[in-house]
């Protein structure tokens, strides 16, 4: 069992001032001075924290321009803390399952993304292209109506076939559209990687 990954994971988020940036950037994209300022540090300290949360892909960043923002991995955070709560409920081979099933959904998003957060390929095996796109699919708020012209540019962020991915969102349930408008799924409609 590859028990490295949770325990890494946890040892990062051991240090107060990682949590505090995880606590920012989970009402949104920062770029790392405004992190610096928020937290009354200075810019190296928070170059040093970023990359230890980048290296356990807590975070991930995309540039815009001269400037890095950096963005929350929160379904890595869901994964974690799911993981934990079931440590409390659940024991034996049961439990050794869902650990092995959490850390190969976090090594398919770390092989098939950049750490920048785009997208190398799409898979073509269908378990490891739904891990893939519910991954994507994070990004997208709950509640909220988009334009196809604002899916298109949304994907474009991780991969250059906004169409493609588009017509999967729609063939495995995440989003459904109608005039034109898209709109995520509730979560238990989306198509499973079993």
């Amino acid at each position: 069992m590859q028990l490295n990954r949770l325990v890494e994971f946890y040892k990062t988020m051991g240090d107060p001032t990682r949590v505090r940036i995880v606590s920012l950037l989970a009402k949104g994209p920062l770029h790392g001075q405004a992190i610096a300022g928020k937290l009354g540090l200075t810019a190296p300290t928070i170059t040093h924290h970023l990359k230890k949360l980048r290296e356990v892909h807590l975070v991930y960043e995309r540039r815009d321009k001269n400037t890095i923002y950096f963005y929350l991995n929160s379904s890595l955070i869901k994964q974690q803390a799911e993981v934990l709560s079931q440590l409390l409920d659940k024991r034996g081979e049961e439990l050794e399952n869902m650990v092995e099933d959490s850390l190969e959904r976090q090594k398919i998003i770390e092989n098939f993304y950049t750490k920048d957060g785009k997208l190398k390929n799409i898979p073509s095996q269908r378990k490891k292209k739904l891990i893939v796109f519910e991954h994507m699919v994070q990004g997208l708020k709950k509640g909220k109506k988009y334009e196809e012209k604002e899916i298109n540019e949304f994907i474009k962020q991780f991969h250059e076939d906004y169409a493609t991915i588009r017509r999967e969102f729609i063939i495995n349930h995440y989003m459904y559209r109608e005039n034109g408008i898209y709109e995520l799924n509730p979560e238990e409609m989306w198509a499973k990687p079993e």
